[in-house]
């Protein structure tokens, strides 16, 4: 008896760590967020991050910002509590307390020096230094208080420090190995970073001490799955959650599954093709002018991105300070297009245009391709991995490309600067090996200027220039496509196109 009773205890202890084991697996799944996307990240260094789609994966999750923008990417506290511009060139920041890095270093005055201290001196070669190169110097007041002194008035400071560019870095890992950076990141934020596959997926993983408000989630994983109908039937089945990489050809399916939402938001930033225009025949204007007049931007609008977005008249989104719709194009005008190339003897033209392997963005250059048959040149199109692609562009080895810039600030400086500016040529974001020195001059009066409306003409007049030089042709302005699980509550995308996931759950 003694021993049937003991027996039927084991069992029932059996029973119960099986039951026990069972119910933590289901929690682990419903706590693991999967994001299934097109290509990997380039690197997970900040200072050194120069497209979206990788800072997508640490921005306010990994790393945070001293300045946090909301959804209608105004200023508010984040690593800073509060602030004030003392003067023209001078801004004081009071810092949290209590906050810690994901290595147990203490984030205090010394941390934000120590970050912009590497991001501004020349030997790290960082792409980001321009961008916040107004900077000349970081005063520490005290433990939790730094002064901003700048060499000339910036005004739009608070919203390039909301930035990726403005993350701040643990200075434990800066003085340790600031390479390994590239590959492990360590900030303050919501995740720690677990591990890097590369070509495969990322990990992050809730961070337990964190300062804020903690995630819903413990994991997420970003995981790289390069076929579109791949991703779709992932999430589909509930393999996946979110993608956040949508192609346009495929929201009728979206729209018409059971399992499937389709999030939608208008965008920062703007799709357009572009010219190096430090490459002949690039270099002459007249040849730029054909192409461009001989580009069907509606056509394109419509057969590529079947109306998703908005068609672009400059290279600044309306929903991004210093826009003006009187900027416009060249007119789409075939005859005046063939007229320019025989003025220019350049008949039967050969070019090369560079795309990513984004499926929408090969449409465009075929498209192109096609258009440009019109008026007698003949373009091959040259499609690039993601991190091959971002490469050719830094290093100035194409021709013509099609691309994109996501403004990250809400503010046109990060338009004009990043992709007009000189100073700005590779992997800053001037892809278009633009120069034009009275374009300089605006752009940098611009920066200092305080008045908003000039402020908003100065960039009225730098905008008109750059198209009557044809630098680039803008082609649409990004409206934000996600597809997520039925499953999945709370998601969010910013106008920038970063996934916010704190508030993010499974059911």
């Amino acid at each position: 008896m003694r021993s049937t009773i003991i027996l039927m205890l084991a069992l029932l202890l059996i029973i119960s760590g099986c039951s026990t084991s069972s119910s933590q697996m289901e929690t682990s799944a419903k706590d693991k967020l999967t994001v299934v996307r097109l290509s990997d990240a380039t690197k997970l260094d900040p200072h050194f991050i120069t497209d979206i789609s990788s800072a997508n994966i640490l921005y306010q999750k990994v790393y945070e910002t001293l300045v946090v923008p909301d959804l209608d990417m105004k200023p508010q506290p984040g690593l800073a509590k509060e602030w004030e511009q003392i003067d023209d060139v001078t801004w004081e920041f009071i810092l949290r307390e209590g906050v810690y890095f994901h290595d147990g270093t203490v984030f205090n005055a010394e941390a934000v020096k120590a970050t912009f201290d590497r991001l501004l001196d020349p030997n790290t070669a960082s792409p980001q230094a321009e961008k916040l190169g107004m900077i000349d110097d970081i005063e520490i007041v005290d433990e939790y208080t730094v002064r901003f002194h700048l060499s000339a008035a910036y005004a739009p400071l608070l919203s390039i420090l909301s930035a990726n560019e403005g993350s701040i870095i643990s200075p434990k890992a800066l003085s340790e190995n600031p390479k390994k950076l590239w590959e492990h990141p360590v900030g303050t934020g919501p995740f720690v970073f677990d591990y890097w596959k590369v070509g495969q997926e990322i990990s992050l993983k809730k961070n337990e001490e964190y300062w804020g408000d903690k995630p819903k989630i413990n994991q997420v994983v970003f995981k790289v799955v390069p076929e579109d109908t791949t991703r779709l039937a992932m999430i589909e089945t509930g393999e996946a959650h979110v993608n956040d990489q949508v192609p346009i050809t495929e929201i009728d399916r979206i729209e018409a599954s059971e399992t499937l939402n389709l999030y939608r938001a208008d965008g920062l930033g703007i799709e357009f093709l572009g010219f190096n225009v430090q490459k002949a025949p690039f270099d002459q204007l007249e040849v730029r002018k054909a192409i461009t007049q001989a580009i069907d931007r509606k056509a394109v609008l419509e057969g590529v991105f079947q109306n998703s977005g908005m068609l672009a008249n400059s290279p600044m989104s309306p929903k991004v300070f210093g826009y003006s719709d009187d900027v416009k194009p060249y007119d789409y005008d075939l005859e005046n297009a063939k007229a320019l190339l025989q003025e220019a003897g350049l008949e039967g033209l050969k070019v090369t245009i560079t795309t990513n392997d984004r499926k929408e963005r090969i449409n465009v250059a075929e498209v192109v391709q096609s258009q440009l048959k019109k008026i007698g040149i003949n373009a091959e199109v040259e499609v690039l991995e993601w991190g091959a692609y971002i490469e050719a562009l830094n290093n100035g080895e194409h021709e013509m490309f099609v691309g994109g810039w996501g403004n990250a600030t809400g503010d046109g400086d990060y338009n004009q600067y990043n992709v007009f500016h000189s100073s700005s040529h590779g992997g800053a974001g001037n892809h278009t090996y633009y120069h034009n020195p009275e374009v300089d001059r605006i752009i940098e009066d611009a920066r200092k200027e305080i008045d908003e409306e000039t402020r908003r003409s100065l960039y009225e007049q730098a905008m008109k220039l750059e198209m009557e030089d044809a630098a680039m042709i803008p082609l649409r302005y990004y409206e934000h496509l996600a597809v997520y699980h039925k499953d999945v509550e709370g998601l969010v995308i910013s106008p920038v196109n970063y996934i916010l996931l704190n508030e993010i759950t499974i059911k």
